[in-house]
């Protein structure tokens, strides 16, 4: 059995999980800080995965200090951004697969994002998303973000199922402690961060992408 319990709901984060969007936001800020005069180091786009855009500007302000001035940078992002976003949003590699095998089991599935609703909506709606996910929880919903469990629990809430029972896949280190504060069967698809080995030990499962996660989903589906 690759989980400790039946599986009886999913719970999905968004950006670098399902959508290949992550890369796009970082690209889009390295350059828009670029076009302010300002370096963005590696290890402080590492420490923003995950988290909420409020607070990925809080960690901005607190490195460059008054030169960072948010009305500058806002829309200069927005630009970069909407230009690398010009032809679409790739989805991550096997997001169809695996809402196909959700389905199909008769589950419900929820997405737990960082983002904002509008954000998040918006993302969804484009891709075509949208109408495969039974409830939307976005960092607007909660009082504290991730990698506080609130969103998860608020997730599992929303599909009516207890937290232990639920599937929670994430790319983030934010988004992995938080899953697993939360309760949940947690799997980790690294995406922009591979997990260290207090990671690692918060994870049932650690897999490259989610054709692996869809594997591992199937062998349970066969097993209950």
């Amino acid at each position: 059995m690759p989980f400790p319990a039946p599986i009886r709901a999913v719970l999905l984060d968004m950006d670098g999980t399902i959508l290949d969007t992550e890369t796009i936001y970082v690209g889009a800020m390295f350059a828009a800080l670029e076009d302010m005069g300002l370096h963005l180091e590696q290890s402080l786009v590492h420490a923003m995965i995950g988290l909420p855009g409020q607070d990925c500007m809080a960690l901005l302000r607190g490195s460059f200090g008054e030169r960072f001035q948010y009305k500058e940078f806002q829309p200069v992002y927005i630009a970069h951004r909407t230009e690398r976003m010009k032809n679409g949003i790739p989805l991550k590699p096997g997001t169809t697969e695996l809402l196909d095998l959700i389905d199909a089991a008769g589950l419900k599935v929820a997405v737990a994002t960082s983002s904002n609703r509008d954000n998040a909506h918006t993302n969804l709606t484009n891709t075509g998303l949208l109408p495969r996910f039974a409830a939307i929880l976005t960092r607007d919903d909660v009082a504290i973000a991730k990698p506080h469990p609130e969103l998860f629990l608020r997730a599992a809430a929303a599909l009516g199922a207890e937290p232990q029972t639920c599937l929670a896949i994430e790319d983030s280190h934010v988004g992995v402690r938080a899953a697993h504060a939360a309760g949940t069967m947690t799997v980790m698809v690294p995406d922009m961060l591979q997990p260290t080995d207090d990671i690692r030990a918060l994870c049932l499962h650690v897999v490259p992408d989610l054709h692996a996660v869809a594997a591992l989903f199937e062998k349970a589906s066969k097993s209950t």
